[in-house]
């Protein structure tokens, strides 16, 4: 795209955080939410990830986890709760995830290190930890239910707002520059290529000519552009019409598809032998993304037709999940916003040679 703005560089996240300690965190109140909220496969994460923290401890006497989606703390607090010799290297972009999440894990002391960053930083945040390897990480991919829920970010098409859409506030692309100084052409492509839309001609054409009157400024006006865009009887089935869309611009403003294709190779990279990855995705771009990565490192690079295969040439992980995994009908129940998930999981089985 032609606008081209770089994520935030990291941070440790204890002083960037108080900035909106005392923001609005519109009608959440931030501890009874991030309290209430139950995390998607919650109690599958922390089993995936159990062997290699129980290992670490075994070996070394502490482990060290990355929770690389940090949002209001629920699977970090977990994990801290059951494995007391851990130590939590929680990553978010989002401030007022670190405000929400700073305090539900202040409990924990030093076990819990925060920090600014996007998840593909990941060597960054060891850095900052003072570690060399990493046990155990997690990826709860996609926007978080803080995100979907404050009605003023723009992230919801079911609230009225301005059209923000960034996940971290100190970036400077947002979704309103994207629909008022993206092409058409740009337009198109983004909404076909990231939201996976049908109808993105016609939305990026109907985008384009209600712009030429007045720029967007909200996303109900956008989701009105879009509800006369889309064919009525394409709007009876496949959810709401503006899904895909905001979808679309969610990724492209927070250029999330390129960040994932670079931090699943440095998070397998970051693990110690025995260390484990967790992610989890909500759509098939993400997935993609994440099931390639993870095979390129279980698929051995001999040659074909090779006698041996060397030292060099073995998979450097194991797949500990089958294909991907959904959730089960109770964590569906536990959590309606799992009912789209899929988890992939893997173990470092082989430290290459440097």
């Amino acid at each position: 795209m032609s606008v081209d703005h770089a994520p935030e560089t990291g941070t440790t996240a204890s002083g960037a955080a108080a900035k909106v300690t005392g923001a609005s965190i519109e009608n959440l109140s931030q501890r009874e939410a991030s309290e209430r909220h139950v995390p998607v496969m919650l109690d599958r994460c922390i089993n995936l990830l159990a062997p290699g923290i129980e290992r670490a401890v075994e070996e070394r006497g502490t482990a060290y986890v990355i929770d690389g989606t940090l949002g209001m703390g629920g699977h970090s607090e977990a994990l801290l709760e059951r494995f007391e010799n851990l130590v939590l290297i929680g990553i978010d972009r989002d401030l007022q995830a670190h405000a929400i999440a700073g305090e539900r894990l202040a409990r924990f002391g030093d076990r819990f290190v925060p920090v600014h960053a996007v998840y593909d930083e990941i060597d960054r945040a060891m850095e900052t930890a003072g570690v060399q390897g990493i046990d155990g990480i997690l990826m709860d991919l996609g926007v978080s239910s803080m995100q979907l829920d404050e009605r003023t970010r723009g992230f919801a098409y079911s609230y009225d707002a301005p059209l923000d859409m960034r996940m971290n506030s100190e970036d400077e692309l947002t979704a309103r520059i994207v629909v008022n100084e993206y092409s058409e052409d740009q337009l198109r492509r983004i909404i076909r290529n990231w939201g996976e839309e049908k109808f993105a001609s016609r939305i990026a054409r109907a985008i384009c000519t209600a712009r030429a009157n007045a720029p967007l400024e909200t996303t109900g006006e956008l989701v009105r552009i879009i509800q006369k865009a889309v064919p009525v009887a394409a709007q009876r089935t496949g959810g709401h019409p503006a899904k895909r869309t905001f979808q679309a611009l969610r990724i492209e403003v927070n250029h999330e598809l390129e960040a994932l294709e670079r931090a699943v190779p440095a998070a397998l990279e970051a693990l110690n032998l025995g260390g484990r990855f967790v992610a989890m995705s909500y759509h098939s771009l993400e997935d993609k993304i994440v099931k390639r990565a993870l095979t390129a490192e279980a698929t051995s690079k001999a040659p074909k037709g090779f006698p041996v295969e060397l030292e060099e040439h073995k998979p450097t992980v194991k797949f500990i999940t089958r294909g991907a995994e959904p959730p089960t009908d109770e964590e569906i129940e536990q959590n309606s916003r799992a009912a789209s998930a899929k988890l992939r999981a893997a173990e470092k089985i082989r430290i290459p040679a440097k």
